[in-house]
Formats: structure tokens, sequence, C-alpha cells
């Protein structure tokens, strides 16, 4: 019987020395804050041509998070890969063979991604943060501002949450081409045009990404934009409910199937 500390200590030899999935989070990184930073330069240039209740909606917080939605895909990607990885290159039997305890060789792998995924999150929404505000000038806000430490740590486990999510849906699909197939288009053109069409934003408003996004958010209509059914912290709850399901799911594959 392998122990958990070595299953874990196996794992993150794994992680770090699969160049593709380390550079996926410096992707996230860099993605998240320079589009984040430009987005709050424009806002700042261009602050006065906004309409009265976009001033009055104004959320310089999220406003610094707008790179979010292209580095969440990165975490995507992470999150497949460390899993994907596995199967491509047929890791999965001598893995398995290892660690025949299935339950401790899955969550032991999701516990090293997840642990370094939130920390690359973590570094990741406080530096956006604080690159944001310097470039939103007057228009800016502080940690120290009601609710602002809640969105930008929130956006750190948000990012989590996204790859442990995807570690959970590859596992499921046991392919990592399948898996990038069907989260990469959801998430970024999937969910983002359904939350816009009339009907079909109701029931978008619960998919994982819309729901948790909302934690990242101080003014909750920011820019005019309508107003969740929910607060903050229960749009991650929802999205936690998401990873969740999907965990129980992966477990239940693996267990049942043969590597």
């Amino acid at each position: 019987m392998a122990s958990v500390p070595a299953v874990l200590q196996s794992e993150w030899t794994k992680v770090r020395t699969v160049s593709s999935t380390m550079w996926t989070l410096v992707a996230a990184f860099v993605a998240t804050v320079v589009i984040g930073a430009a987005l709050s330069a424009v806002f700042n240039a261009t602050f006065s041509d906004l309409s009265d209740s976009e001033r009055l909606t104004f959320d310089p917080t999220f406003v610094s998070f707008s790179g979010t939605s292209l580095g969440q895909l990165a975490m995507v990607v992470f999150g497949v890969l460390v899993i994907g990885t596995e199967y491509s290159s047929g890791m999965i039997r001598t893995s398995l063979a290892a660690v025949p305890q299935r339950a401790t060789f899955l969550f032991g792998k999701m516990a090293v991604a997840t642990a370094l995924a939130l920390l690359v999150g973590m570094v990741t929404s406080f530096t956006t943060f604080f690159v944001g505000q310097a470039l939103l000038g007057d228009h800016g806000t502080d940690l120290g501002a009601e609710n602002v430490l809640r969105a930008v740590t929130g956006a750190g486990i948000y990012m989590m949450l996204m790859a442990l999510f995807s570690m959970a849906v590859a596992t499921m699909l046991r392919s990592t081409v399948l898996a990038l197939g069907i989260l990469m288009p959801f998430f970024f053109l999937v969910s983002g045009i359904l939350s816009v069409v009339p009907k079909a934003k109701e029931v978008a408003r619960y998919f994982p990404d819309q729901a948790g996004s909302q934690i990242m958010r101080v003014v909750p209509d920011a820019l005019g934009s309508d107003k969740a059914p929910y607060g903050p912290w229960e749009g991650l709850g929802i999205m936690g409910l998401w990873v969740v399901v999907a965990m129980v799911g992966a477990y239940l594959v693996l267990k049942k199937r043969d590597a």
C-alpha cells in the first residue's frame, strides 16, 4: 500500500517536471495581468466617455480582473494536462500499479495540482489587482475598501476551482483532446454567448464560470450589467458544487474502469 506522503511526493515530481503544465501556469499569470492592465489603462483614459449610470456602477476591482476570462483558459489547459498526460503517455497503468488505491492516487494528484493552482492563482490575482489599480489612477481603489479584499482573494480561489474542475472532467473523459475540445469552447464561447441570450441567460447564470466569477465583483451590477440572483459567496458556492459533482464522477469513472 502506497503511503499518502509518498503519493504526494511522486505527483509533485510529475507536475513540476512536465514543462507543458508549468508553462500553462505562466500563461495564466501573464494573460490575466497583461489584459487586465491594458483594459484598466483604457478605462482610465476613457472614463469621461462613460455614461452617468456606468460611472455610478464603475467597479475598478472587477475591471482589473478583465483578463481572467482568458487566464482561466490557461488554467483549464493546466488541469486537463495534469490528468490527460497520464492517459496520452500510457503512464496511467504504471501509476495505478504503483498506487492501486485509486482514491489515493486520484485525490493525491488533484491535491498537489490544486495547491499549485491556488498559489499561482493568488499571486496572479494580487498582482493583477495592484497593477490594474495603478493604471486606473484616480479611478482606482485599494485593498482596504469594502469587499475589495474578498474580491481579490476570491479571484485566486476561482482560478484554482477552474483548474480542479478541469482535472475532474479530464479524468471522466480520459482524453486530453476530448476534454479540451469540450471545455475550451464552452468557457470561451458557449457560456459567454448564452449569458446574453434573453431566456438562456437565466440558466447560464448557474454555469460554473458565470456563478464563480461573481466573487470578483465589488459592485453587483458593474457598468450597467445585470445583477445576479445570488451573492458573491453564493456564486462561488455554486461553482464549488459543480466541482464536487465532477470530482465524484471522476472517482467513479476511475474506480469502475480499467486504466
